[in-house]
């Protein structure tokens, strides 16, 4: 099948439009993760009285789907967009409140429901959708001075973070909440109070370490490592020196058979020890040019739900993996965080799906009429009262063949309209002769 510009079809219009750089290398990332799970994912299914490639067969499986879902919501246009978040955000909310009734604990949280047999974990999917729904109000609040839409975005934060604070799950309720005062700041409040949010983000760190006892662990361990079991986060980095700049080489690893969650939140580990830290340092470039492609495609877009949607979603997807890697290399407290798109999971590489389906749907290109410009090569008659005046006078025969009009008729011409007749009637035969052959 062959696309034209002039094709006004769905299909046609999306591959001219959407930006194909960004969506290639979301496409190599998604690939990147399920090349990366034959190396951490087998031993740990052997572990687990499964069959080796049980997580291999998953993760492409899941990945398959994900593209599905990125290609398929990068099709809408912004409305489109908006209207998906806000009606998968209110189902999304009913299931969180779901999970906490329905749900099965697991490790200590309840964050699953399970559907057909199939585990789901909403707060994934609840991510993309709060941020774009946060854009929206943000952009109400500011623009045209809604109070109702700041009360809204205010409320839908605190019933969030209330909601994932009851499974418990900090680490989600502190994702939300970099992302709410990101898209906060952005909507140009004034500094203290973003500042006197930032007091009350500390607040609430210290009132969870005091509240949650597994949050208050992860914490000593990571301040005293001496003071409980950091056997994980030790080993996790104790890798990346093994690993060395190339790797120990494929297969050759040994910390996917120590680790539980090789497969998930340490698979950065993994990837240091057999393929080395150059390929870290790959990955990491790879996530960098996917966000910084996408906030430049915004950087001058003159709709704010447009260009604070893409800096939220970015910024989820950027937070998630920055996160991921640092619990692999020491610098934060181990979280059950995963790296998007490479690390095993169904739920959260749907979700990752959805959130690029919705940053490709809102960095294509539309043109706005208000930036389309005449072509200076164009020019208009001047037919101001003026200019026919100097038309009509008898010296300004070359100001009307400037202007494309026809010379006024002569004095001469005039007094003697036989002549003119003659003279056209001279002319008759020439032009027959020349257009006969044409006619024929």
């Amino acid at each position: 099948m062959r696309l034209s510009r002039d094709n006004r079809g769905i299909l046609a219009n999306w591959w001219f439009t959407v930006d194909k750089v960004l969506a290639v290398a979301i496409l190599v990332l998604i690939a990147t993760g399920v090349v990366l799970s034959l190396a951490a994912s087998p031993p740990v299914a052997i572990k687990r009285g499964l069959g080796a490639y049980y997580y291999v067969e998953r993760q492409a499986l899941f990945a398959v789907l994900a593209v599905v879902i990125m290609l398929s919501v990068s099709l809408l246009s912004p409305l489109g967009v908006r209207r998906l978040a806000l009606a998968a955000g209110v189902v999304l909310f009913l299931m969180l409140v779901a999970v906490l009734f329905l749900g099965r604990e697991v490790n200590g949280a309840i964050r699953w429901i399970y559907l057909a047999g199939h585990s789901l974990q909403p707060s994934e999917f609840y991510k993309p959708v709060f941020a774009v729904s946060l854009a929206w109000l943000f952009t109400l609040a500011r623009e045209r001075h809604d109070r109702t839409a700041l009360v809204l975005a205010v409320a839908l934060y605190l019933t969030s973070a209330a909601l994932l604070l009851a499974e418990p799950d900090v680490g989600q309720t502190l994702l939300l909440s970099l992302i709410w005062g990101a898209l906060f700041v952005l909507a140009g409040y004034a500094l203290k109070w973003a500042m006197g949010l930032a007091g009350l983000g500390l607040i609430g760190l210290a009132a969870a370490y005091v509240s949650f006892a597994h949050v208050q662990s992860r914490i000593d361990r990571f301040i005293n490592p001496g003071a409980g079991d950091s056997y994980q986060t030790d080993r996790a980095l104790q890798s990346f020196i093994e690993g060395g700049f190339f790797g120990r080489g494929p297969g050759e690893g040994t910390i996917k058979s120590v680790l539980p969650d090789a497969h998930t939140d340490f698979i950065f580990a993994v990837i240091a020890e057999e393929y080395g830290i150059l390929a870290c340092l790959v990955l990491l470039g790879l996530y960098a040019f996917i966000v910084l492609r996408a906030l430049t495609r915004v950087w001058d877009e003159p709709d704010s739900f447009v260009r604070n949607a893409v800096i939220g979603l970015s910024l989820l997807f950027c937070l998630q993996g920055v996160i991921n890697m640092a619990v692999n290399v020491g610098l934060l407290p181990a979280k059950g965080m995963t790296l998007p798109f490479i690390s095993a999971g169904g739920s959260s590489t749907l979700a990752m799906g959805l959130t690029m389906g919705m940053i490709l749907a809102l960095t294509r290109w539309r043109p706005e009429r208000a930036n389309l410009k005449k072509p200076t090569f164009l020019s208009t008659p001047d037919l101001s009262q003026s200019a026919i005046n100097d038309y009509m006078m008898p010296d300004g025969a070359a100001a009307g063949a400037a202007m494309g009009v026809p010379a006024a008729p002569s004095a001469a011409a005039a007094a003697n309209p036989s002549a003119g007749s003659a003279a056209a009637g001279g002319d008759m035969p020439e032009l027959a002769q020349t257009t006969g052959p044409v006619n024929q």
